[in-house]
């Protein structure tokens, strides 16, 4: 697949097939990410691949425990400031109505979105999970390491024919997921990525960009 084919297909995937994902595809796409930048080449990345029977244990455990109203496990990061300024409060709610206008959930119907957010818990289906821990004593530039190597790791599963979601969600219940993967005491989880094959039948809106002249200055004199 040509890189820029694999960039502009890329996307937030939230139906999945229960098509297992072949294990020889997951290995050469985590040994391709391997190559991803890093600072001072720290791969500060620590993955955890989760399928079969323990990923169906950790999606039942998950999903049960959101929707008994379980109080979510204390946040080890902050996932958006408490105020977002402009423009990323406009793009994050224009991002928000094309997600429910898509499923058919209005603003008012909290049942019907609080059954959408459960969904991401059952990984929208998918049969594979990546979990994507970064060592507490690391700092930002770090964490952009991380972010590059995720995707690269998007990316080169497209060039496999796959999709993936990535999902800061589970960083809301990083203890039952730590139950399931039981990471180092030093590890602190950013987020799940689902892997798997797109279910065609699920409708969705494929969310705008902005135009390159609002985020990009060319300067050549």
């Amino acid at each position: 697949m040509d890189v820029y084919d694999a960039v502009t297909s890329r996307r937030a995937v939230r139906g999945f097939t229960d098509e297992p994902v072949p294990m020889d595809a997951l290995e050469r796409v985590l040994a391709g990410a391997a190559w991803a930048p890093s600072g001072s080449n720290l791969q500060p990345w620590r993955i955890y691949v989760v399928t079969g029977a323990p990923l169906e244990r950790l999606k039942k455990l998950a999903t049960e425990r959101v929707a008994a109203g379980d109080p979510w496990d204390e946040r080890e990061y902050e996932m958006y400031p408490r105020e977002l300024k402009s423009p990323y409060a406009e793009r994050r709610s224009a991002f928000g109505k094309e997600r429910y206008s898509a499923l058919g959930i209005e603003r008012e119907d909290w049942e019907a979105r609080q059954r959408a957010a459960i969904a991401n818990w059952e990984c929208f289906g998918a049969p594979a999970v990546l979990f994507c821990y970064i060592d507490r004593a690391l700092g930002r530039p770090q964490w952009s390491d991380v972010g590059m190597y995720l995707q690269t790791v998007m990316l080169l599963l497209r060039a496999e024919g796959l999709h993936s979601c990535p999902q800061m969600a589970w960083s809301q219940v990083r203890k039952t997921v730590d139950e399931t993967v039981q990471p180092p005491d030093d590890l602190m989880l950013f987020c799940g990525l689902s892997i798997g094959y797109e279910d065609p039948d699920v409708s969705y809106v494929r969310t705008g960009r902005a135009p390159v002249e609002e985020t990009v200055t060319f300067i050549d004199a």
